[in-house]
């Protein structure tokens, strides 16, 4: 138990699950019961009453003794030692069933506590459980059944329709509809066909399926998301922390004052010492934080489980109360607004060159690259069944394009910006460009490179496009309508182009021609305008703008180790509507926490005047304390079953 008495760690967890202490909890409420029923008999006997009662107080809290003894021992008074201070203070002036019925429900509030806990806790922990514990691994000519935990890397699984998909993988043979939801959150089954990725914990369709292994049964995604949710639930959101020091210290001077209120009146003007007695042991149980120190912990565990089962990776409590502060987001074209699969659409000839030519030199550069728009003009060019040989001493130019020799000649590829910079951008180059880009397309500009006195010439312009995702519109919508304020795109790409795509999804602002660096003073000056902002991108090409902003953000991570590890939140699915989800999920949780912690310190305030006042007694201190307790976890846990909004 922590130093504030409640159950927030995994000891404590294994301490209410006992099930030595679920049984004495319920002997004691038993004997509480058969107490109350005796001291409302009129011939009923005292004795008896005092008997079941003391028994009854024994049996619910044999368990709290050795932790308030703790606390005497540090020095610092917590929760079991006020209840054992005012179940004694209760005993001492005859009020032996007040006195079991505090340790009686005060055991029960604990309990509670443990089982919200466990429930929002078990919510992630049963995702493991779709992965099974044994898979069909070809061996020797044949196929054999054997646990997960003995089949190796490169090993070929079989999977059969119906059947959940033991290993991540790549599959090798076969075709099937493919369940992702446990991973991405799609409600959709997605196609999977030889060369496609499939994770453990998914489950075929129709179809039979045979795997090539690639992550063993402790690296696969499914394994990793439910190791990161359980260390990011273990990890304190800044209001748990500052709930934690409030408690740490309110704790204590709660003691002091109860203290207080049974000394002084007595000493100053002679009041009745049993009648102040009670009132400071009614003080001390209505002071206790039960439902204060538990308000922020369940409802960040909630949320963190709710977004994990809807495919979104949230890595600590922190980052889900920033989500929920949002104001402003910087979102990467290539891959977020975009399919981040571009082609090439056409390809102007305006020196001496050929089209085979310009192609060519263009494809021997971005051999080298693994940019998105090299790969696009790499695969034409296979298309055109072009033959080329990679060109030497290549030299990429971050953020502009690439340089090569080919046949000892200097030429290059790149943007808008790189043509500029060269000094080749003539003024036919520059409306042709010009036209191209005002299409929303973006241009790879091909030609000889300045050197030696050579002034360098543009052999031609590849136009290349890359589709607007279907929902995109709709998903900035939806993010405007969760409470962002400004939504900005950040592309590399020319100004025009980003523009346009900007004017067909409905973005506030669209910044392009940007260098990595560019993108992170992008960041900055979004920062200053509205103080917590996000950045949306891949998790690798884009991390230093994802760590300057408030929160980064990575789409499509399942799979995906370098996005997982690198953003705050991972959005496993490669769906842009998936962050106003997770914005509104993390507005529910700070609405819910807020909410909880008013609640609890207002109920406390109301209830330490009435006690004062003398309208108070145990039987209600003890109630209400549980009361708001199961309150609190009640509204808590209504994360766990928020409703998934409709698509974007």
């Amino acid at each position: 138990m922590s130093e504030d008495g409640h159950n927030h760690d995994p000891g404590c967890e294994h301490a209410h699950d006992n099930r030595l202490e679920s049984w004495s909890l319920l002997t004691s409420g038993v004997l509480v019961g058969a107490a109350l029923l005796a001291s409302g008999l009129e011939d009923g006997s005292q004795t008896a009453t005092t008997l079941l009662a003391g028994a009854g107080m024994l049996a619910g809290g044999w368990f709290l003794l050795p932790k308030a003894g703790r606390a005497v021992l540090r020095l610092r008074p917590d929760i079991n030692l006020l209840v054992v201070i005012a179940a004694i203070g209760a005993s001492v002036i005859g009020e032996w069933v007040e006195a079991s019925a505090v340790v009686f429900l005060f055991g029960v509030a604990e309990w509670l506590e443990g089982w919200a806990d466990r429930r929002a806790r078990r919510a992630t922990e049963a995702l493991l459980e779709l992965a099974p514990k044994v898979a069909v691994v070809k061996r020797d000519g044949g196929f054999v059944e054997v646990p997960v935990d003995q089949v190796a890397l490169g090993e070929t699984v079989a999977t059969k329709s119906g059947m959940s998909i033991p290993l991540d993988g790549e599959v090798t043979r076969g075709e099937s509809a493919v369940n992702q939801a446990p991973i991405t959150g799609e409600s959709v089954p997605v196609d999977k066909k030889p060369g496609d990725t499939v994770f453990a914990g998914t489950i075929n369709g129709e179809g039979s399926l045979e795997i090539k292994v690639t992550k063993t049964t402790g690296d696969t995604t499914l394994a990793r998301i439910i190791r990161l949710v359980a260390e990011a639930q273990e990890q304190k959101a800044p209001t748990q922390r500052f709930v934690d020091v409030f408690a740490r210290y309110y704790t204590p001077a709660v003691t002091v004052v109860a203290l207080l209120v049974f000394l002084l009146p007595p000493l100053l003007s002679e009041g009745d010492w049993n009648t102040w007695l009670y009132r400071a042991c009614v003080l001390l149980i209505i002071a206790c934080p039960c439902a204060l120190v538990i308000s922020t912990p369940v409802s960040i565990v909630a949320g963190l489980t709710a977004l994990a089962r809807r495919g979104v990776l949230v890595k600590g409590g922190a980052h889900l109360e920033t989500i929920g502060r949002l104001k402003g987001l910087a979102v990467d074209k290539t891959g977020t607004i975009t399919e981040g699969k571009p082609q090439v659409l056409g390809v102007e000839l305006l020196g001496s060159a050929t089209m085979p030519q310009v192609l060519g030199v263009a494809a021997a550069i971005d051999e080298h690259s693994a940019h998105p728009l090299a790969k696009a003009v790499v695969a034409h060019a296979k298309e055109q069944k072009l033959s080329y040989e990679r060109a030497s001493d290549y030299l990429a130019r971050s953020g502009r394009g690439a340089e090569g020799v080919i046949d000892g000649h200097a030429y290059f590829v790149g943007n808008h910006r790189f043509a500029h910079e060269l000094g080749v951008c003539s003024e036919s180059v520059e409306a042709r460009l010009a036209a191209i880009e005002a299409q929303g397309q973006s241009v790879v500009v091909v030609g000889h490179r300045p050197h030696d006195g050579c002034k360098g010439e543009v052999w031609g312009i590849i136009a290349i496009g890359d589709t607007i995702r279907p929902n995109a519109k709709a998903a900035i919508a939806a993010l405007h309508a969760a409470g962002v304020e400004q939504v900005v795109m950040l592309s590399g790409d020319n100004q025009r182009t980003a523009d346009f795509i900007a004017r067909q999804v409905g973005i506030d602002e669209a910044r392009g021609d940007l260098l990595p660096d560019d993108k992170v003073e992008a960041v900055k000056a979004l920062r200053a305008k509205h103080g917590v902002v996000g950045m949306v991108g891949d998790g690798v090409n884009d991390a230093p703008a994802m760590a300057t902003a408030s929160i980064g953000i990575a789409m499509g991570a399942a799979g995906t180790d370098a996005a997982i590890e690198t953003a705050d939140i991972a959005l496993m699915q490669d769906e842009l509507a998936k962050i106003a989800e997770t914005i509104r999920l993390g507005r529910r949780t700070l609405g819910i926490i807020h909410f909880n912690i008013s609640f609890a310190l207002g109920l406390k305030a109301l209830f330490l005047l009435l006690t004062l006042l003398g309208y108070a007694s145990l039987w209600f201190a003890i109630l209400a304390d549980t009361g708001a307790t199961l309150l609190v976890i009640a509204n808590a846990l209504r994360l766990l079953a928020a409703p998934k909004p409709a698509t974007a």
